[in-house]
């Protein structure tokens, strides 16, 4: 109920301040497990994206966001609370794991997970190679990937930028890919490469970036 309220109270605001455009949001299935892999521009994305959804998305968040005390503190924490974001720890050893069994739990509940699989923010504005664990978690779960091109974000709030600023954004979710040709090998790295590379090139389509990097081996 607080997630609706406050997307109710959230999604009219952005839209004012930010008038995207969303394409393809009939792309995202109706019901059931679903995964949303894009490319990664700015901070603002994991707004930009769960607020065009059609459908709840979740993604992870550094857990210091939800404990962080005071005011802020309860501000961001509401923020992401509002936004579906999962808390996770990144500074174990196991972080990667734990945060993709995350996702996983997401999925299996019949959910929807967004994942940036390049890893990291894009520095340059190119499009790096994709790690493999948007397969892992595709082959797994096996549920369908959503690939989505994210434009404009950047120039909101660029790496380093505390504040957004006004400016237009476009979102456009790709038809859904499934992998059946691949079922049951998750474990393979060579599958998961494949897949990853080929859910890479729908993201690369969608967002008109250059590739950097993709020669280069990548996890």
């Amino acid at each position: 109920m607080f997630y609706l309220v406050a997307r109710l109270v959230l999604r009219p605001v952005f839209w004012i301040l930010f008038r995207p455009r969303v394409r393809g949001r009939a792309n995202v299935p109706a019901t059931g497990a679903f995964i949303i892999a894009s490319n990664h521009l700015s901070f603002i994305d994991s707004m930009a994206i769960p607020l065009s959804a059609p459908r709840r998305v979740g993604y992870l968040a550094k857990a210091e966001y939800f404990t962080t005390p005071g005011v802020g503190g309860w501000l961001t924490r509401t923020l992401f609370t509002a936004l579906g974001a999962l808390p996770v720890q990144r500074q174990t050893s196991r972080a990667a794991q734990e945060a993709l069994d995350t996702a996983l739990g997401v999925l299996r509940a019949g959910g929807g997970f967004g994942i940036y699989p390049e890893g990291t923010r894009s520095r340059d504005g190119r499009l790096a190679r994709g790690k493999t664990g948007v397969a892992w978690l595709a082959l797994t779960a096996d549920c369908p990937v959503v690939p989505v091109g994210i434009t404009g974000t950047d120039r909101i709030q660029p790496p380093g930028a505390t504040w957004p600023r006004p400016h237009r954004f476009t979102v456009v979710f790709g038809e859904p890919m499934t992998f059946p040709e691949h079922a049951g090998q998750a474990g393979s790295n060579r599958a998961r490469r494949e897949v990853t590379d080929r859910i890479m090139e729908q993201i690369a389509l969608l967002s008109g970036q250059e590739k950097a990097g993709w020669g280069q081996p990548a996890a």
